[in-house]
């Protein structure tokens, strides 16, 4: 299962991401599992992409590929750019989880 944290600020901003784990990592393999990991990663690296490509705000990344890890975070005040992209990226987040939900995704939030 993908399991992903969206930090959220007092302001109802998201200002980063954690992620752990594999959608095809089910111990019982279904069908759809391996599409929902091609698109939670190509929606992950997009918005990375996008937020480098398009803005000039400041954001670490961390990952390793084995176990699924991503983490994302903002290091600066997020630009109306920025903030439209990470809205962009949970709601497609959002959609997978609906048409998919459990075993493979699951989104919760944390106000930081």
């Amino acid at each position: 299962m993908i399991r992903v944290t969206v930090f959220v600020d007092s302001e109802h901003h998201y200002t980063g991401i954690r992620m752990l784990g594999h959608a095809g990592l089910a111990d019982d393999p279904q069908e759809g599992q391996e599409l929902v990991c091609a698109a939670v990663s190509a929606l992950t690296f997009n918005m990375s992409n996008s937020v480098e490509q398009f803005t000039d705000d400041s954001f670490e990344v961390e990952e390793e590929e084995k176990t699924g890890a991503f983490q994302f975070r903002f290091t600066s005040d997020m630009t109306s750019e920025s903030q439209l992209l990470m809205n962009s990226y949970i709601f497609g987040l959002q959609n997978i989880e609906e048409e998919y939900g459990e075993p493979y995704i699951k989104i919760r939030f944390k106000e930081v």
